[in-house]
């Protein structure tokens, strides 16, 4: 469904859920609701910009566009893909991910400096933004509403194990689970593990199987076989 810039505005403006009512919101029903007072100073702020000519309603909405249709995830789960199947790359996305990023075609717009973190069978990594919601959108698309929660960004330091149940990832006792801190400064990709089976799987077919949270680090990426058993 496409967001308008009003609803992407309101959205990000309001209070969000913690990562347990997460799943149920997505799919529960929508129903209307008075807008809080932050939805409406923001909208009342945006229609006053508007009117003096400071913002264009147009640049909004591509700027939304770009962020929820174009990017996606699609950035990221290309960079995972290359890193799978090119151990070069790999070696070198994890030495100096800003440099291997750009080899893609995707330099940072943004200014912070990015670290690629590879999930193994020994070692996983998941990424919190503790003070606010900091975000590699230009490769991971729109933050979801759960990453922004102070729910998740306060358990995910405290419990992370406990977070990761939650997701559906309950981790052996033996792997180490590494949290890491994003800042204005400073984000992360997490590069997760490549699945069993995925063995004669090309590239974009791989990139493909990539998801948002995989690369933020509270699931794993599953193979097509695990895809459709459920």
């Amino acid at each position: 469904m496409k967001t308008s810039r009003r609803g992407f505005i309101a959205a990000m403006s309001s209070p969000a859920p913690s990562p347990a009512d997460a799943a149920e919101q997505q799919h529960g029903h929508q129903h209307q609701t008075v807008p809080s007072d932050i939805s409406l100073r923001v909208k009342s702020l945006e229609s006053l910009l508007v009117e003096k000519g400071l913002v264009d309603p147009a640049a909004l909405d591509a700027l939304v566009d770009t962020y929820e249709n174009k990017v996606g995830p699609r950035n990221g789960s290309k960079i995972v893909a290359r890193a799978w199947v090119d151990p070069a790359y790999k070696r070198r996305l994890l030495s100096d991910a800003p440099r291997a990023i750009a080899e893609l075609g995707f330099p940072s717009v943004q200014g912070e400096h990015m670290v690629a973190l590879e999930n193994t069978g020994k070692v996983h990594n998941m990424v919190v933004c503790t003070l606010c919601s900091c975000y590699p959108w230009t490769l991971l698309g729109l933050p979801p509403v759960w990453y922004k929660s102070s729910a998740y960004r306060s358990r995910a330091v405290i419990d992370p194990r406990g977070v990761l149940k939650e997701f559906g990832l309950d981790l052996p006792a033996n792997v180490e689970l590494r949290v890491w801190d994003s800042t204005a400064e400073l984000r992360y990709l997490v590069v997760p593990e490549r699945p069993a089976g995925t063995k004669d799987m090309d590239e974009e077919a791989l990139a493909g199987l990539v998801t948002r949270n995989s690369m933020i680090g509270v699931e794993k990426v599953k193979s097509p076989t695990q895809r459709v058993v459920r």
